[in-house]
């Protein structure tokens, strides 16, 4: 019975957390990006190359081929 309260705790934690991100990444300008390697989804392995904003992390964009080639040269 104990883990059942535990575990429902740690997931009321973690909603609060990404509601407290989602506020964060609303109210950003989103005024520098850079391009990185990120995860596809969140419950994905797979790593995929996107804009993210410097200042709150969010994905905003898709670069190029060409943005993407000079990206892997660096």
């Amino acid at each position: 019975m104990m883990n059942s309260n535990k575990v429902a705790n740690l997931i009321n934690k973690r909603h609060k957390i990404d509601k407290e991100i989602e506020d964060i990444q609303k109210g950003c300008p989103h005024s520098s990006r850079s391009i990185k390697y990120v995860r596809e989804r969140l419950d994905s392995t797979a790593m995929v190359t996107r804009y993210i904003c410097d200042k709150c992390l969010l994905i905003i964009g898709y670069p190029t081929k060409e943005e993407i080639q000079n990206y892997l040269k660096q």
